[in-house]
């Protein structure tokens, strides 16, 4: 069934043109090479934990393909890569000194840097997944670190992927239960989404959302047997993933796949979140960013605006000298300062628009409630499957205080333009008191 999806997928999608998801089609990725690059060279590019993992054999496959390596470029296996432009600067020197096809064996980090490199040289690519750990390999973008700052580098998707299904199983058991909590965001996503198209911020194209979430609540619905190592049910997560990034492919932009929760991982990712030592991965990020945004719908769901005073609102918005002042005393990093105030100016910078929202939601709030209860689950629901997949949903399970959650619901919905649930809270007026509210003796996180 996912494959038949993906299939019908990839007619709406602008880059990839194969994907191969299966038990044993890693022997297969020289034949799929060739199908899609010809008698071209190849560039493998994984680090010491993929090659051990599949990089290997893949070199083995290649050279039986009749597939001639001219680079193979090995990063380190510790400390842990990162997605920073430097190593995309490296990777792209290595290409440029050959005309080969970038071939990339790994997960997130790794394909997001080759995937930027090869547009960089002008080239397609092409990855071997080693794990079901998020939706960035069809994804159209790369998300690369410039200067202390998460950027989306628009780029293309790989042209070819193939999946073995024993080498996912393989993988630690912690980057398959990263790869649920990124596909179980697309709940708060589609709302976000659904806001940002009513109130004329962001439309909904609608092919692209029909690729995902007529069928997330069944790719979500158990995740225990991913814990117990179901293969259907694994290939079924990589299947979503794959499905949100070509999604993304169709829509040319991220909005299918990433809303309010992908941007408490973004400040997150930006700013470090230590836990024990070791980093927390993107996918967990997400968990727990969805768990935070679940909780906050509950509370906007439960707030009534039909007594909304929209001509006070509008004369008391702040000008753009105090809302920059606002952005700026809550970042410390100053690149990153500079980034949340440029956003943050073009998305809450004009208060006719601002008024234009309240008045629409005045008016229509009832049935826009009632849409967003039908795409949304409840916050104790969506943490509970998170919890069954092996996700954090409490911030101690990731290093962090409640504090310094209460703090970052006012700091995300700074951090990018992208209009969501924390946007509309924030210019109705009540964003305050919901988040003090979900910190209540009563609250969802006192609970919890």
């Amino acid at each position: 069934m996912i494959a038949e999806s993906i299939a019908a997928a990839m007619r709406q999608a602008t880059d990839t043109r194969e994907v191969l998801i299966g038990e044993g089609v890693l022997r297969e990725s020289g034949h799929v090479f060739r199908r899609n690059f010809g008698q071209a060279t190849a560039a493998l590019v994984a680090d010491e934990n993929t090659y051990r993992a599949a990089g290997e054999t893949v070199r083995d496959v290649l050279l039986q393909a009749g597939v001639r390596l001219q680079v193979t470029h090995v990063f380190p296996g510790s400390p842990r890569l990162h997605p920073e432009i430097e190593r995309v600067e490296e990777v792209r020197h290595l290409l440029g000194e050959t005309q080969a096809i970038p071939f990339v064996v790994g997960s997130g980090t790794l394909n997001d840097i080759v995937k930027l490199a090869a547009h960089q040289v002008g080239r397609p690519y092409m990855v071997v997944a080693t794990a079901a750990s998020m939706d960035g390999y069809t994804s159209f973008a790369a998300a690369i670190t410039h200067a202390g700052v998460k950027r989306v580098d628009a780029c293309p998707a790989p042209r070819a992927l193939v999946a073995d299904v024993q080498v996912l199983a393989d993988a630690p058991a912690e980057l398959t239960s990263s790869g649920y909590g990124d596909l179980a965001g697309k709940v708060i996503s589609g709302a976000d989404w659904m806001i940002a198209d009513a109130l004329g911020m962001d439309p909904i194209h609608r092919p692209a959302w029909d690729l995902i979430q007529p069928q997330l609540r069944e790719w979500i619905a158990e995740p225990q047997r991913l814990a117990d190592g179901d293969r259907a049910a694994l290939e079924r997560l990589l299947g979503g993933l794959v499905m949100a990034g070509l999604a993304m492919q169709a829509a040319r932009s991220s909005w299918p796949a990433s809303g309010s929760e992908h941007l408490f991982s973004h400040l997150w990712e930006m700013e470090g979140l230590p836990n024990a030592g070791r980093e927390v991965s993107h996918g967990f990020k997400v968990a727990l960013g969805a768990a935070a945004s679940a909780a906050f719908y509950e509370k906007l769901l439960a707030t009534d605006f039909s007594g909304l005073d929209v001509p006070a609102r509008v004369r008391a918005w702040p000008a753009h000298h105090d809302l920059e002042a606002e952005v700026r005393r809550a970042f410390g990093l100053a690149t990153l300062a500079d980034s949340a105030t440029e956003e943050s100016l073009a998305k809450y910078g004009d208060p006719r628009r601002m008024g234009q929202h309240l008045t629409y939601v005045q008016k229509h709030w009832p049935a826009m409630r009632e849409r967003l209860r039908a795409q949304l689950m409840p916050a104790a629901e969506l943490a509970g499957l998170l919890a069954q997949a092996g996700c954090p949903t409490t911030p101690e399970a990731v290093g962090l205080t409640r504090a310094a959650l209460r703090r970052d619901y006012n700091r995300v919905r700074m951090l990018r333009r992208r209009y969501t649930a924390l946007d509309l809270a924030f210019e109705a007026g009540v964003f305050p008191r919901l988040v003090e509210a979900l910190f209540a003796p009563s609250g969802f996180w006192a609970q919890r």
